[in-house]
């Protein structure tokens, strides 16, 4: 653990070095803003398992290695490749990026309803500063948390949407996020914000893909905020390569009777760390929360969640599930909060775990924290293997052993995978679990 912290230093000494570039165009709030969290990080330092919340997961080989920011030339051959990428073409509106820069070549944005905004978080900086200053970094705490205070240190780019009051998405926005290294160890530090007016609907699809095997790093933050009334549909497939280091936080804050549904889908990377956190701070809120994680050989995830029921009469639901297969190892912690004043509350949680092979092993633990005494809240994991009366059953009916495990994985899988809405992402992700599945039968 002690090499963990004496690597602090790398970070250091690159902020240092990049302050002055990153800060060239920016507003005048934010240099300070970024200075803060360096700061915040230089204190906390990155998280080792002796903290509880990263009992096991090691970031070692992130804190020790000397990632940098690696900018890329477009050409016409990386063009076609990346139009070839799995996940690449949904038939939406598309904003690629690579190493979390803009690519505005490889972007395009359909006719959007009067007043939407869509576009790079750096154009959004230039002309909508005032906007961004009173919602960046005031729900994903920088803080507490050393990797959000790494991104807040280091975004050059991401995603700015903001729908006014009453305007309606009728597709979902695609956000392309692509990591290509160059053989090299390239960092990246995506940073979105995503603003919904009151009875605002939008649905947003975020994918991390790589270019390829290349030891990359991303940390990458979301800010979500749903005004009154709004409905926030937001999907993010993780499929980077497998020597890929991987760490996400999805921060979303709700206001009075609105409701936001995130699907987390993480079929990639060596390394992964996801954390999605809701605070339903308005009356009727409603939130829904969903997750799959499918993976091999020496691959980990740890998906960290947190629902927190501020606000009276606020549902909530929460599925997560995991297929583990070789030595792959994965972590659930989810908590579920009710404040004293949250009576009312409705909540449930649910996390279920599929080991295909005896070197597998999953860390599970749903959690309730509960302050108010009206309430109905359960929480439940399980952990197990292919129903062999299933199996039976299915080779009763001709079908190989092979075949049926194949098509009993699958079925355990799509059940959270069927409740992603826009079909085309659906149907692509569903052939992509059955191509992997096939792989390993």
């Amino acid at each position: 653990m002690t090499t963990v912290k004496e690597q602090d230093g790398i970070y250091l000494a690159s902020f240092t070095r990049l302050e002055s570039a990153l800060n060239e165009h920016a507003p005048a709030w934010l240099p300070d803003v970024r200075h803060a969290a360096m700061e915040s990080f230089a204190e906390l330092g990155f998280p080792t398992t002796h903290d509880e919340e990263w009992l096991y997961t090691n970031v070692s080989a992130i804190a020790s290695t000397p990632f940098e920011p690696a900018r890329v030339t477009l050409t016409e051959e990386l063009r076609q490749r990346i139009e070839q990428l799995p996940l690449a073409n949904l038939g939406c509106s598309r904003l690629t990026f690579i190493n979390g820069n803009y690519v505005p070549e490889l972007s395009s944005v359909q006719e959007l309803p009067k007043g939407v905004k869509v576009c790079s978080l750096a154009a959004a900086l230039q002309t909508d500063g005032s906007l961004i200053e009173r919602h960046l970094g005031q729900y994903a705490d920088a803080k507490t948390h050393a990797f959000v205070a790494l991104n807040t240190a280091f975004f050059e780019d991401g995603v700015f949407i903001e729908i006014p009051r009453g305007a309606v998405l009728q597709k979902p926005l695609h956000i392309l996020q692509i990591s290509y290294g160059a053989g090299k160890p390239a960092v990246s530090h995506p940073r979105n914000l995503i603003v919904v007016g009151e009875t605002g609907q939008a649905s947003i699809i975020e994918t991390f893909v790589s270019l390829e095997e290349d030891r990359t790093f991303t940390n990458t933050v979301t800010e979500i905020v749903a005004a009154e009334g709004a409905l926030v549909d937001y999907t993010k497939v993780q499929q980077e390569s497998d020597a890929a280091y991987h760490y996400a936080r999805v921060q979303v804050h709700q206001e009075r009777s609105s409701s936001v549904a995130t699907h987390s889908i993480q079929l990639g990377g060596l390394l992964t760390r996801e954390e999605v956190n809701a605070v339903l701070d308005g009356e009727g809120a409603e939130s829904h929360l969903y997750g799959l994680y499918v993976i091999a050989g020496q691959q980990h995830v740890d998906n960290h969640t947190i629902i927190d029921h501020a606000k009276p009469h606020c549902p909530s639901r929460e599925v997560y599930k995991g297929v583990l297969d070789g030595k792959a190892q994965g972590v659930f912690n989810g908590k579920i909060i009710v404040r004293p004043d949250a009576q009312k509350t409705d909540s449930k949680q649910s996390n279920k775990n599929m080991l295909l092979s005896e070197d597998a092993i999953i860390n599970t633990k749903p959690q309730l924290e509960i302050y108010a005494d009206d309430v109905k809240c359960t929480h439940g994991a399980t952990v197990g293997q292919i129903d062999p009366e299933a199996v039976f059953y299915l080779r009763s009916r001709g079908i190989g052993a092979a075949e049926a495990k194949k098509l009993l994985t699958f079925a355990f899988a799509n059940d959270v995978m069927e409740r992603i809405k826009y079909q085309p992402l659906r149907e692509q992700l569903a052939a992509r679990m059955y191509e992997r599945l096939a792989k390993r039968s």
